[in-house]
């Protein structure tokens, strides 16, 4: 899927949505249509799912996604991930997203810097 081939439609919902942001200690509402204009967003494969995060796609390949979590309805999907583009350090590449559905992919709805913490083995079960 890219984003190219979306129709235009889809593209004017996708710039009507806001995205809240915390990146490098600036935080607040973002418009979707800053990051079409002025980055080079791309879907990143997440399983089965098609998701849209604000992120250019060079930031791709140095992606790894760590948890996905999805709703019970199949309408949000949670992500955290480590994005080690700028740094391979836990304290600046960790990255929490909510993504919510829009027709045939998830869009990033927030985006927010997170401290990489690994699950402990005491939430394990044996279940």
């Amino acid at each position: 899927m890219k984003l190219a081939d979306l129709p235009e439609a889809t593209l004017e919902k996708v710039r009507s949505i806001r995205w809240d942001r915390i990146l490098e200690k600036h935080e607040g509402p973002e418009a979707w249509e800053s990051i079409l204009q002025y980055s080079h967003p791309e879907f990143l494969p997440v399983g089965e799912y098609h998701v849209l995060l604000p992120v250019d796609v060079e930031h791709h390949p140095n992606i790894t996604i760590l948890r996905d979590i999805l709703s019970a309805d199949k309408r949000s999907l949670t992500l955290f991930l480590q994005d080690t583009t700028y740094g391979q350090n836990w304290y600046d590449s960790g990255f929490l997203a909510v993504c919510d559905r829009l027709e045939n992919f998830f869009i990033a709805i927030v985006y927010h810097e997170w401290f990489v913490i690994e699950r402990p083995s005491i939430f394990e079960t044996n279940v």
